[in-house]
């Protein structure tokens, strides 16, 4: 069990953000471990054999983003700063982590792999007490960046930008939409029902109780004491049904969970368009109200109703003006999402249409 206790300006300290990288590397995880792609399986076999057809190095990548260990080399996914970064700005992050912190990060890593099961205490000395060197390197090609962490991080981003090309930028959009409703949801959680509503369904293995996030981990414990750093909380469309947290300092305790509706991601459910909200509304605002069962940006509702983003504009400015839908800025995106008179709204034409 690990747990995270919180002061109150830990609590208002607390965030929300998207990280492309950790995207990468929970998807890495996923690949090996076929048991957990329940939801993935059509996109585990075509990434699989688009990796293989390509013929890519992603040796140093794949030996870092291992499953069997519990520890991941924090420096792999520095927390983001915005809540929607794009996957430039997350590596220019990668560059920037000192030499001397990589390889700390790759001492816990040596240490993890010798023992299955961690605390954080136990995990914490690797960082104060030295001993490792390259040749306790799990594998040459970590022992070549814990020797030359410049070089090392270099061919690193490489290797990610190759793998986002053929496993991430083609379904990017599509898991970008899900990441951000899941932020806009969780935002409104916290509005709504404050801290312990926006914990409250992250996964079966988070609880909430007596001021700390309690945490059921297989092979990790610890009491993790937030001291104003505050928690950052980082969707993700690959982990579930587990969660991941980043506890062990000088990085900002993370937590990351299982976005809402990973489930449907990979589908496109077929959408009816109420006639009687038609009569009312007309047919391309019908559409876009129906279309908005999750929160979506103008360029995506556009794609999908095939309409140009400036006529989606307008008659979203219609809707909005109607108390129908409301706009929720997340970084530089936009997302419209339905109001409680639109739900309203929708469920009665639902009612009242013949069965």
């Amino acid at each position: 069990m690990l747990t995270i206790s919180f002061t109150v300006e830990d609590l208002a300290r607390t965030r929300l953000a998207v990280s492309p990288l950790w995207e990468v590397v929970a998807s890495i995880r996923l690949l090996k471990t076929p048991r957990s792609q329940t939801f993935h399986r059509t996109w585990a076999r075509t990434t699989t054999e688009r990796i293989n057809r390509s013929g890519v190095e992603l040796d140093l990548l794949f030996d870092l983003v291992d499953p069997r260990v519990w520890y991941l080399a924090d420096f792999l996914t520095p927390p983001p700063q915005t809540p929607v970064p794009d996957l430039t700005t997350d590596l220019s992050a990668l560059r920037r982590v000192p030499a001397d912190q990589i390889r700390a990060d790759l001492d816990v890593l040596a240490y993890a792999q010798k023992n299955p099961i961690g605390s954080l205490e136990a995990a914490s000395l690797p960082r104060r007490r030295r001993r490792t060197t390259a040749s306790d390197m799990p594998t040459c090609a970590i022992a070549d960046l814990y020797s030359d962490p410049p070089a090392g991080v270099e061919r690193l981003v490489g290797q990610l930008q190759a793998y986002w090309e053929l496993a991430m930028a083609p379904h990017w959009g599509r898991i970008r939409a899900l990441l951000e409703g899941d932020l806009l949801y969780r935002g409104r959680q916290l509005g709504q029902a404050g801290h312990g509503g926006l914990f409250d369904d992250l996964a079966a293995t988070v609880k909430w109780r007596d001021g700390s996030l309690h945490i059921r981990h297989r092979r990790f414990t610890g009491v993790r004491q937030l001291a104003g750093e505050g928690l950052l909380m980082s969707p993700s469309a690959f982990v579930w049904p587990t969660v991941y947290s980043s506890t062990i300092p000088p990085w900002q305790p993370t937590l990351t969970y299982p976005a809402r509706g990973v489930a449907t991601l990979w589908s496109d459910p077929v959408r009816t368009t109420s006639a009687g909200v038609t009569a009312v509304l007309g047919r391309s605002r019908a559409e876009l109200l129906t279309r908005l069962d999750t929160p979506r940006s103008t360029t995506e509702l556009a794609a999908h109703i095939g309409m140009t983003a400036g006529g989606v504009s307008q008659h979203l400015s219609a809707l909005r003006a109607g108390g129908l839908v409301t706009p929720h800025r997340l970084g530089r995106v936009v997302l419209y999402a339905r109001t409680a008179a639109a739900e309203a709204l929708l469920a009665a034409a639902e009612v009242g249409t013949p069965g």
